[in-house]
Order: C-alpha cells, then sequence, then structure tokens
C-alpha cells in the first residue's frame, strides 16, 4: 500500500481570498430580467412600487442588487458619507466617475441586473448643454444607465438635449442638496399654493422634455401623490415626499443607521430590526413594494 498523501485541493477548486474578504463569484443566471427603462415604465403603469438605494462601492452593490433592489443610485451624497463632507457641492466629476465605476464592476461581478443611476455633480452641467454631455458621457462610460441633474426651469432643455442624444435622464425637484445654500438650507420645499404650482409646472415640463424618472425630496406628502398621478410618463422617486410616489429612494447608510450625523425624519432604520445586513436591504425592499414604508404620519410633510 502506497503511504503517498492525498495531494491538496487544487487552488482553482478553492475560494479565491484576499486580506480584504471576497466578492461573491459571479452568480448563475439571473433570477430576474435587467431592470431597463421599459421595465420601469410598466412597472410604474401597474402600480408596483420602485425600490432605489443609493451605492457606491462594489460589494454593496452586489449586495443590493441580491437583495432585489431595482435601482441604485450613485448619489453625490458620497460627499457626506464616503469623503466627510459637509455637503454635495465639493463632489467632483472625478469622483462621481470613480465610484460609478466601483458600482458598476460589482454589479458585473454578479451578473447584477439593477439599473445603475449617477448623479451629475455639482459644477458638471450648468454651464452648458455641451458640458452636460460630456459629463454625462463620462458617466455612461463609467457604467451609469441614467443620469440624474437637480432643479427645474433652465434644466428642462439640459433634459432635452441629453434625452435626444440617447441619454436617459433622471430629474430632481424639491429639496435640491446641490444649492441647499440658495435655498436656505435642507427645508420643505413646494409649501403653499405659489411654490406648490411652481413646482408642479416644473415638473411637467421635465417630464416633457423626456425625463424618465423624477426625484422629489422633501416635498409635501399631498403635493407629491397629485403629480405622481399626474405624470403619467415619469416616475415619480419619493424621498420625504410620502408614500403617494411611484418609488422610493433612501441613502444606504441612513438606512442601515449608520450615517454621520442626525437622522433626517424620512429615514427608517432599517437595520434596527434585522440579523444582518442583507436581510435589512431585504426588508427595505419588501417595505416599499407594500406600502408600509414610508408612514405618511412619521416620515413625511
Amino acid at each position: 500500500m502506497s503511504n503517498t498523501p492525498t495531494p491538496p485541493t487544487p487552488p482553482s477548486e478553492a475560494p479565491a481570498a484576499t486580506p480584504y474578504g471576497t466578492l461573491p463569484p459571479a452568480s448563475p443566471l439571473a433570477q430576474r430580467k435587467p431592470v431597463s427603462l421599459p421595465r420601469l415604465a410598466d412597472m410604474h403603469a401597474r402600480g408596483e412600487k420602485i425600490a432605489m438605494l443609493t451605492a457606491y462601492d462594489a460589494t454593496f452593490a452586489a449586495m443590493a442588487d441580491a437583495a432585489g433592489i431595482d435601482c441604485l443610485l450613485v448619489g453625490d451624497s458620497l460627499g457626506m458619507v464616503c469623503q466627510g463632507l459637509n455637503s454635495t457641492v465639493g463632489v467632483s466629476l472625478e469622483a462621481m466617475r470613480y465610484h460609478t465605476d466601483s458600482v458598476s464592476r460589482g454589479l458585473r461581478r454578479v451578473q447584477g441586473t439593477t439599473w445603475l443611476i449617477a448623479d451629475l455633480p455639482f459644477g458638471s452641467y450648468q454651464e452648458s448643454r455641451e458640458q452636460a454631455l460630456a459629463s454625462a458621457t463620462v458617466l455612461m462610460q463609467a457604467g451609469a444607465h441614467m443620469v440624474k441633474l437637480e432643479g427645474g426651469g433652465w434644466t428642462t432643455e439640459t433634459v432635452r438635449f441629453l434625452v435626444e442624444r440617447g441619454i436617459p435622464v433622471c430629474a430632481h425637484l424639491g429639496l435640491t442638496p446641490q444649492t441647499v445654500h440658495a435655498l436656505g438650507g435642507y427645508r420643505v420645499q413646494g409649501k403653499g399654493d405659489t411654490a406648490g404650482a411652481l413646482l408642479k409646472q416644473q415638473a411637467h415640463a421635465l417630464q416633457d422634455a423626456g425625463a424618465a424618472m423624477l426625484v422629489l425630496e422633501m416635498v409635501p406628502a399631498a403635493l407629491a401623490a397629485e403629480l405622481t398621478a399626474e405624470l403619467t410618463r415619469c416616475a415619480t422617486i419619493g424621498i420625504g415626499a410620502g408614500k403617494g410616489t411611484a418609488g422610493q429612494v433612501l441613502v444606504l447608510h441612513d438606512m442601515l443607521g449608520i450615517n454621520l450625523g442626525k437622522m433626517p425624519k424620512f429615514v427608517r432604520n432599517f437595520m434596527a430590526d434585522a440579523p444582518g445586513v442583507l436581510p435589512a436591504l431585504q426588508a427595505y425592499v419588501q417595505a416599499v413594494k407594500n406600502g408600509s414604508f414610508p408612514d405618511d404620519r412619521l416620515h413625511a410633510w
């Protein structure tokens, strides 16, 4: 009988390891179809709520995809949660490109199906439509499926310019963090007949220009619900805008209860009742889909 020891498992059969842990291996064929503009439009038409979260790196992006998140937003909120800035104003286009690339690679690693949106940062689209196109091109080439920009009025023609050139656009009204200094701080927007009428006018103009989605931030719940019913070709995504919107978005770190500042009123800490990050993300998706989050009595104005 031979005393030759049993050979070790070949390295190719063992899971790869690094000092920093390992991303999940490439997943089998996706269990859901990739989220696309037509699919988002179908969800909106059927009344299925759209669950969106921010993401800034590959691993959390892969985990969010596994939890069933419909849309990931590489938000310029990374200025606060990743860079420690006081606002989003200091975030550069290069920083947005870097994080968009990181999130996109995480999704590719697991054959993710999530729709990926990236913020155009402050100063990257205000100068001209051509500047906006150049900046959007950077983010699209980094892996984004759609870009988001803030504000109404003058942005309408920028949205039209981008959409006509094949770049899907998500608009953003209400509290627009890039112009927080001009707004006088983080305050509810659209209160009162005059302000509400202006916000409605801007929203309809953005829809007509081709915006497929519209984030409504810190807008009175009743106004957001009215706009959602009126905008049949543009899905509203609320953050502090009540449960009547077509979908919801939160900053990832906020909903995991690990932010660096005061928790906004519109946030729910989904880690509080979850045994881990993945179950917390899944609970968020379920709560958005079944309408139990947000609760207008707690999270809206």
